[in-house]
């Protein structure tokens, strides 16, 4: 009679694990043929390997032409700062503004992080303060942007073809920094707020 038990129970095992292989392959099957049917699994177009290759050759050449990011230091308690330096000539609304100085922040932020968390940190620590600034026209934040980086200062110009579509010159704000206070203003001391 035990025997006749382990042979049943034994059956039920064999049928209770065909019918989990079976629903886990039929699952697996049913999960790849949707994908197929939706396009999630086709394999990468020409344009979409062109666009990543676009993304990862300006970020490369966004880290050649910076300085060296992690030689800047801040003392103890030495107050930091984040510039956004606006172009003046576009005559943004303010939406716009605050739209493309916190893609520069962010930017700066992200650029920094990576290379001098410890700057990012104390700019924390200290307030984060942001200053905005108006600058006169592209060529003047071009230069402003050679000056920062030619001081190990992190600078990140942002683009945006649809609010420069009159101009040939996209950039609409250059952040620079966070940084301290003094070394920030040997580059855009002279402006004047926003």
């Amino acid at each position: 009679m035990l025997t006749k038990e382990l042979s049943v129970l034994a059956q039920v095992i064999i049928v209770f694990t065909s019918i989990v292989v079976g629903f886990k392959l039929g699952s697996s099957a049913s999960s790849s043929a949707s994908k197929e049917l939706n396009g999630l699994d086709k394999p990468e177009t020409h344009l979409e390997t062109e666009i990543e290759d676009d993304k990862a050759s300006q970020e490369t050449l966004e880290e050649l032409a910076d300085g060296d990011l992690a030689a800047v230091r801040a003392e103890s308690w030495e107050p930091c700062k984040l510039v956004l330096v606006v172009r003046g000539d576009l005559h943004l609304d303010p939406a716009n503004i605050s739209t493309q100085c916190s893609d520069a922040t962010l930017a700066c932020y992200k650029a920094l992080l990576s290379k001098n968390p410890q700057l990012v940190r104390h700019w924390e620590v200290t307030g984060q303060a942001k200053i905005a600034l108006k600058g006169t026209s592209h060529e003047q934040l071009s230069e402003l942007e050679a000056i920062a980086k030619s001081l190990n200062l992190c600078a990140r110009f942002i683009h945006n073809k649809d609010l420069t579509k009159n101009s040939e010159d996209t950039g609409t704000v250059l952040g620079i920094g966070p940084a301290p206070v003094e070394l920030i203003n040997q580059v855009t001391g002279k402006l004047r707020l926003l």
